[in-house]
């Protein structure tokens, strides 16, 4: 299907002081502050992966969804940590998830499927290895807040103050979930006992809807850098990591035209001024599976609801945030004296 067709009509889908971290089997560590994610996006960071629906006429009879893959995957190994010996999905407690959705509420509590913008627990985003990844990577509890929205544009709808214009009502609503969630951690998460959070990471997974805008291509660049300054405005963490993922979907044969345009603005953001060793681009592209081996088959704007690209997607996006967190902060060189012509020797 031709980018200009998929565009119509799609529904397209950061850090501070807390709590200790509490292991899967409930134990505390010392008190640290719990380690803050904002991940933020549209349709695709609200997560569209399909868990075990395989009705044969909607869903290609479950080909491609996360039960089928942990069985006929060859990659089926790397699943394994999803379930526990008695075959239920694990729910890491070391791990929260906020995501205020439109159509299921305000969806909180351990890691674990579920947390999409649908109800029940039928579908899973980029969310779920990201927090793998980062949960084993902290001895802290780890904290990840969703902020993400189907069918929405960086040009207009999360349009940072920094790009001037109307803010978008998109990014105003990201800083304010972020705000009220960090002001109600008791509420959301029980075992929260008050030791405070730090925003330790921002992950930005979004790009279709400015692929279809045609003003909105060339200034994807200039829109995502001010975001990130934005955003650590905000936050007030000014080197805070920042993890881009490419817009990927099609894999890499679609590596032209406007998708083309976005992937190359993508990777262009993460190499602005300043932001070496702070912000970096993740390429998605290797991760995107054919329809024919997808649940839904008619989606590939949404990579097809392939659990797989979604898991995939996650690690390869907590992997680049390992890195971002393990690089050392660069200590500023030292001020060379003033020099002062009326001074005597």
């Amino acid at each position: 299907m031709k980018q200009q067709m998929m565009c119509i009509g799609i529904a397209a889908g950061l850090v501070v002081m807390t709590s200790g971290r509490i292991q899967a089997d409930g134990n505390k560590d010392a008190k640290k502050p719990v380690k803050v994610f904002i991940l933020a996006g549209q349709s695709n960071m609200e997560g569209q992966g399909v868990v075990s629906m395989d009705h044969e006429k909607y869903y290609n009879g479950g080909k491609g969804n996360l039960v089928y893959v942990m069985k006929h995957s060859p990659l089926a190994r790397r699943y394994a940590h999803l379930k526990d010996k008695s075959g239920k999905w694990v729910e890491r407690k070391d791990v929260w998830v906020s995501f205020q959705t439109e159509r299921a509420g305000h969806k909180t509590g351990p890691l674990t499927i579920g947390y999409t913008s649908y109800g029940g627990k039928e579908h899973l985003g980029s969310e779920l290895q990201f927090g793998h990844v980062m949960g084993d990577y902290y001895d802290e509890q780890v904290l990840l807040i969703k902020t993400a929205w189907g069918g929405k544009s960086l040009y207009k709808d999360f349009r940072p103050p920094g790009s001037g214009g109307t803010v978008g009502p998109y990014y105003t609503r990201m800083i304010s979930q972020v705000r009220q969630t960090l002001a109600n951690l008791k509420k959301h998460f029980p075992d929260y006992d008050g030791r405070g959070y730090e925003i330790a990471g921002f992950v930005w997974f979004h790009g279709w809807n400015d692929m279809c805008t045609k003003e909105a291509i060339p200034q994807y660049t200039r829109n995502l850098v001010n975001l990130i300054k934005d955003v650590r405005k905000e936050f007030k963490v000014p080197r805070l990591p920042v993890v881009i993922g490419e817009l990927g979907n099609g894999g890499e044969k679609a590596n032209r035209g406007n998708m083309g345009a976005i992937r190359t603005a993508q990777a262009d953001a993460a190499k602005a001024p300043g932001f070496k060793g702070n912000v970096i681009f993740v390429k998605t592209a290797q991760f995107a599976r054919p329809a024919r081996e997808s649940p839904n088959t008619g989606h590939g704007h949404h990579w097809f609801g392939n659990a797989e690209s979604y898991f995939l997607i996650g690690d390869a996006l907590g992997q680049g945030m390992k890195k971002l967190l393990s690089t050392p902060t660069p200590t500023p060189a030292p001020k060379a004296p003033a020099k002062c012509s009326d001074c005597s020797t």
